[in-house]
């Protein structure tokens, strides 16, 4: 096995102790806050994760990692001013942290991880399930402010229509979006898988040689029926991986996930400082 050596160590990161600005609940135990965090709003790329505690506390130790879901300017200097993260309420941070007021402060570290790439493409594709949609409207708004993608579209599951969260941010960025839930409670009965391969096969009779990418988050395995759509079909797939984390900085090794080397061996790699945006084939599901 190859020694592990991380790609993206947290050597120019910021931690800070910062306001809740907003805390309100967008879906089914669904949560968005905004915290005011300049110097981590100013660097955050696409794709990259913050460390959360709530201040002052000793209960949880550890913190917990929450994809960036946008940035904010400053109204009156319109610099970089604010994050704003989605969560789920459900365990031993998330629960009080959904009751905690605006202006309650935060511990945060960050930004860490990787980044989506950027190479050019006609077509982004974003597959998402539950909370995966959280790292995937900057990585969109990115792509066409910044001309690396043509067209953005979005196809998002759900156990059910209660639990969509974000939906019209999406379509307000100009995206377009197919919502998918198990129940048929909204948008088509079907998976994410199943309606992104039917997609991808419309476009590739449409524009035979237009260059397709996917980005996917979500449950585990979503993203590995949705990483063997595009092996099947010649389609690039970038995968957010959302593996538990205890540290973000590689320190704990908690986070590790079966990453194929280049000599066809699998070592493990740690998430939070190789990761957390990985190319679908070098992944070992399983």
């Amino acid at each position: 096995m190859a020694t592990l050596h991380a790609k993206h160590y947290a050597d120019a990161i910021s931690h800070l102790d910062a306001p809740l600005l907003l805390n309100e609940q967008v879906a089914e135990n669904t949560y968005l806050m905004r915290v005011r965090a300049p110097a981590i709003a100013a660097t955050a790329k696409p794709g990259q994760f913050v460390m959360i505690r709530l201040a002052g506390l000793d209960a949880p130790l550890i913190g917990r990692a929450f994809a960036i879901y946008d940035v904010h300017p400053d109204p009156e200097s319109n610099a970089a001013d604010s994050v704003d993260l989605i969560y789920l309420r459900k365990g031993a941070l998330t629960r009080p942290l959904s009751e905690a007021p605006v202006g309650t402060m935060v511990s945060l570290w960050g930004p860490l991880g990787n980044a989506f790439r950027d190479d050019p493409c006609e077509r982004l594709i974003m597959a998402v399930g539950g909370i995966g949609q959280t790292p995937m409207l900057m990585a969109g708004r990115d792509a066409l402010q910044r001309g690396w993608a043509d067209h953005v579209e979005m196809i998002y599951g759900a156990r059910r229509s209660s639990l969509l969260a974000g939906v019209s941010d999406f379509r307000d960025a100009g995206f377009a979006v197919t919502t998918c839930t198990d129940d048929g409670s909204e948008g088509r009965q079907a998976l994410v898988p199943d309606v992104l391969a039917e997609r991808i096969q419309t476009l590739q009779q449409e524009s035979p040689d237009a260059k397709i990418r996917v980005l996917t988050c979500g449950p585990e395995i979503m993203m590995e029926k949705v990483a063997e759509v595009g092996a099947a079909q010649g389609v690039d797939v970038q995968v957010s991986m959302e593996t538990p984390m205890a540290c973000g900085i590689g320190i704990c090794f908690s986070c590790v996930a079966k990453v194929i080397q280049e000599d066809g061996e699998w070592d493990y790699k740690r998430t939070c400082v190789d990761g957390p945006i990985f190319d679908a084939e070098q992944l070992c599901w399983g």
